[in-house]
């Protein structure tokens, strides 16, 4: 149970006869909540037939069947929009190793997002399942993070042109250095946008932006510490290839 909205509303969530999809179980199950309801003390002198229609404001069932095809839908949108995503750089930068980077980030922001959303799980006092809206949010992430990947990559691109007999590593890191005021701030003032949205938003939408405001903060960390270092390593590592076979 957990505060929802304003002070005098709760969600309940339960397991309850989840597997059973008799047309009764519905009304057994708001029936079972009503006791629940009345021992506990929560309604003193209400009916059922007044719990039913002016106490409970909604009901709402996610059976099995309905969660895999969510799962499977969320898999499905991920893997496309990535698969995507590593082309479009590919294509852009006319080097594979630059997709190979943007999407091992991607990756990365998508699974520290979801790694804080299962270990505070239970302890925030919002919801944080995972159902269309964190979906919805990870795309989000998805494309907000590959935008700074992609300012960071057109900074390296411009200084290995301009100093093309200068190693790749001082290139890089300048490149780096020199977006790295702009991808701050760009990122803080989304930041503090979402912050504000997030404290006066209302319950419904916390979840999604507290997911937002997770993806965001890992996703400018990793456009410079992951992103462009995957793209060095992996050169280096093509280099040491073309040396063997030589």
């Amino acid at each position: 149970m957990k505060t929802f909205g304003s002070d005098n509303q709760v969600r309940i969530t339960t397991k309850y006869k989840i597997d059973e999809l008799s047309e009764s179980v519905d009304n057994e199950v708001e029936q079972t909540l009503y006791q629940g309801l009345v021992a506990g003390g929560f309604l003193n002198n209400v009916t059922y037939e007044d719990f039913a229609e002016n106490y409970r404001t909604s009901s709402q069932k996610v059976g099995p069947t309905i969660s895999d095809d969510i799962k499977k839908d969320a898999l499905i949108a991920i893997t496309i929009a990535l698969i995507a995503i590593f082309l479009y750089i590919m294509v852009r930068f006319s080097n594979w190793k630059y997709g190979l980077g943007g999407v091992i980030s991607l990756a990365h922001d998508t699974i520290i997002t979801l790694g804080v959303f299962s270990m505070f799980h239970g302890f925030l006092p919002f919801s944080l399942e995972i159902n269309q809206a964190f979906i919805a949010a990870i795309l989000t992430v998805i494309g907000y993070s590959i935008n700074d990947s992609v300012i960071v990559y057109d900074r390296i691109r411009e200084y290995i042109h301009i100093h093309p007999r200068r190693d790749l590593k001082v290139n890089m890191d300048d490149a780096m250095n020199h977006t790295l005021r702009r991808t701050l701030n760009t990122s803080l003032t989304t930041l503090v946008v979402l912050i504000i949205i997030f404290i006066f938003g209302g319950e419904n939408i916390r979840g999604f932006i507290f997911a937002l405001l997770v993806g965001i903060g890992i996703g400018t960390y990793s456009s410079v510490f992951v992103a462009s270092p995957i793209v060095y390593e992996a050169t280096k590592q093509v280099k040491k290839l073309v040396r063997k076979k030589a």
